[in-house]
């Protein structure tokens, strides 16, 4: 690396330091530096050595890129290092990759590449933060010496939690039954489950009175306080959309329950609006970790309806926890909603609340 990154840095973190946001242009030292140290090597390749190089041909190399959410690169621009040239080399030559279906291979990637994205979104955010604070108290050098050593170990806790997803996940596949279709889509699996939507009631004013700092603390607590009732009582997070969580179970008593401890502990936090949440159940398209299907329109409705500090639940739900004793449900007028002109919501209560 070249000795101009670490004035690149100490400007970056004196600029930090002041409260100024410093943008570098992608061809100064430090940015290449910080890329090396990311990519474990230098630019070396272009495009086309790449293609060559794996044994792909040239529309599967362009493909592949464009699976994985990255802009075209120029035919003659020295962009790729050695890893781009290894992992291209598995997907090209390697024959448990090879055996794998183009289209199942590419969409693979673009689901991965897309989860990943946030990822790497998130984690540069919080690296550039605990940078920014320490900006009066470390070196360019010392700095630096922070990301390369911290790197290894994101690396590291990211398999060891993917693997126990996927261990998680494959558990209940077999105990659920593996499909016999040979024309199913083997990214997808179609199963009963409920859906629930949660969403924080007047978000959009919230976001009006709160400078960035305290809106992403409030995002982060909303988030936190959500997956910890969410695997507490046994449900699966599909995913977080800024003030909305989607969340699913295998059974409609296990859906209300969860939605109504996830009102409670709202409830309880004085930094967070009120929740409004709708469920329903029925068969959803599992692809890729996300849910698809008619259950997933109904909770989303059901949710937008919904009061503050209230659970509005589908026939489904109602009639799947009807000898439940811990639930009573109270029928509504039926809604007339996008896509549905007679949708029957269902309050949902936990017996004897009076909220």
């Amino acid at each position: 690396m070249s000795e101009g990154w670490v004035r690149d840095l100490e400007a970056f973190l004196a600029a930090a330091d002041r409260g100024e946001r410093r943008r570098l242009d992608e061809s100064t030292a430090l940015v290449t530096a910080l890329e090396e140290i990311v990519l474990g090597g230098p630019r070396r390749h272009t495009r086309a050595e790449v293609v060559q190089l794996a044994g792909l041909s040239d529309e599967e190399g362009v493909r592949l890129w464009r699976a994985l959410g990255f802009p075209e690169v120029p035919d003659d621009a020295v962009f790729f290092t050695d890893r781009d040239v290894q992992a291209a080399s598995m997907l090209g030559r390697d024959p448990a990759a090879a055996a794998i279906p183009a289209d199942v291979r590419e969409a693979m990637l673009r689901a991965v590449a897309q989860s990943v994205s946030r990822l790497a979104e998130w984690q540069i955010g919080m690296l550039a933060r605990m940078l920014a604070d320490r900006a009066g108290q470390v070196s360019a050098e010392q700095a630096v010496e922070f990301t390369a050593g911290l790197l290894p170990k994101l690396e590291l806790l990211q398999v060891y939690i993917w693997r126990r997803h996927l261990a998680a996940t494959m558990s209940r596949f077999v105990v659920g039954g593996i499909q016999d279709d040979p024309a199913a889509d083997t990214a997808a699996e179609t199963r009963t489950l409920s859906v629930g939507f949660a969403d924080m009631v007047g978000f959009t004013r919230t976001t009006r009175r709160r400078s960035p700092a305290e809106l992403s603390e409030m995002i982060e607590h909303f988030e936190a306080s959500t997956t910890d009732v969410i695997t507490e009582c046994g449900g699966r997070l599909v995913k977080t959309v800024g003030d909305e969580v989607l969340f699913v179970t295998d059974e409609p008593a296990g859906a209300a329950w969860l939605a109504l401890r996830l009102r409670d502990r709202v409830r309880r936090e004085p930094s967070l609006p009120p929740l409004r949440i709708g469920l329903a159940a029925g068969d959803v398209l599992l692809r890729f970790g996300d849910v698809y299907g008619e259950p997933v329109n109904i909770a989303a409705r059901l949710t937008t309806h919904a009061r503050p500090d209230t659970v509005l639940v589908d026939r489904e739900v109602a009639h799947g926890i009807e000898d439940d004793e811990r639930f009573s449900v109270r029928r509504l007028k039926p809604l007339q909603v996008r896509g549905y002109r007679h949708l029957q919501p269902y309050l949902l209560r936990e017996r004897g609340d009076g909220g």
